[in-house]
């Protein structure tokens, strides 16, 4: 039986959270059971870290080599300079390309939940060849009017109010119910991590999100596509409805009782369905995926 073996890196420097080098990586720990394995990354959203996916890793672990890390600004990469000041998408995902190279991950199955699902896209943009398949958790592919009023309200009182108190509003309209409330203090707990300079850099973000968005419903991620959403997703689920009836290489799965972050909410029936995904899609080398629904 393959046993496995935990590695954590962790370059260290300035702990000013605005301050930043290009010789840092992201904070990052990987679970190995052997060289043969196929590779899964996750990639959380803003405002988050690699903690949110405790109820993943377990399961996870038994089949492939993981590897986890925190966004620049970020759970324990908030403690170290990561990369240069841009923050644009296409430096965040340079930032995990580094460390997939650092690692030696040149082929993985991605798994990504709420804005994570737009850095793989990113990612995928950059290196094709390096994404084998993706599962998108609580996916973002459209804003519809209720997240644009957000993002409006959070660009006018950005600099008015503390982060964390947006923070919170966000989190709670976005997973308004009670069984939410795990996910909700989740996100809370980790968003106190950031500081308010970090915020901001992350929120202007939200500028580039549209034109980012329509592009990526036009043109249909080559990898195999799957996406777990919350049945109480509201914001998000109907946009994800709509395009995978053009998108063939992509399925959906809906899952019942559980809203946005739903790897947290229900992570038995999200694991079950992005394990049993990828080992239906086995990676080989880069120039040949093929395509089973899950």
């Amino acid at each position: 039986m393959q046993t496995a073996v935990v590695r954590t890196t962790w370059i260290a420097g300035a702990f000013e959270c605005f301050t930043y080098s290009k010789t840092a990586l992201l904070h990052h720990k990987t679970y190995e059971i052997g060289p043969t394995a196929d590779w899964v990354v996750f990639v959380h959203g803003a405002g988050g870290s690699s903690a949110i996916w405790f109820k993943q890793v377990r399961d996870f672990r038994k089949k492939f080599n993981v590897l986890l890390f925190d966004l620049r600004g970020h759970g324990e990469s908030s403690r170290m300079p990561v990369s240069q000041l841009r923050y644009t998408f296409d430096d965040v995902s340079r930032d995990i390309i580094e460390v997939l190279d650092h690692v030696g991950v040149r082929r993985a199955h991605f798994v990504g939940i709420s804005l994570g699902s737009l850095i793989i896209r990113s990612i995928a943009d950059i290196d094709p060849d390096r994404v084998g398949t993706v599962v998108l958790g609580g996916a973002i592919t459209r804003l519809n009017v209720r997240s644009r009023v957000l993002v409006a309200i959070g660009n006018m009182f950005k600099h008015v109010v503390p982060y964390i108190w947006l923070y919170r509003f966000f989190a709670w309209i976005i997973m308004p119910r009670k069984r939410h409330k795990e996910s909700r203090a989740l996100f809370t707990r980790e968003a106190r991590k950031l500081c308010q300079k970090e915020f901001l850099r992350w929120f202007r973000l939200t500028s580039r999100v549209v034109p980012l968005l329509r592009s990526y419903a036009e043109r249909e991620l080559e990898a195999p596509t799957l996406y777990l959403m919350g049945q109480e997703d509201y914001m998000f689920l109907p946009a994800v409805q709509r395009l995978i009836e053009t998108h063939k290489r992509s399925i959906l799965k809906i899952i019942e009782g559980a809203g946005h972050v739903c790897n947290v909410e229900e992570p038995r029936l999200f694991n079950r369905h992005a394990i049993a995904f990828m080992l239906a899609n086995r990676l080989g080398p880069p120039s040949g995926a093929s395509f089973v629904a899950g």
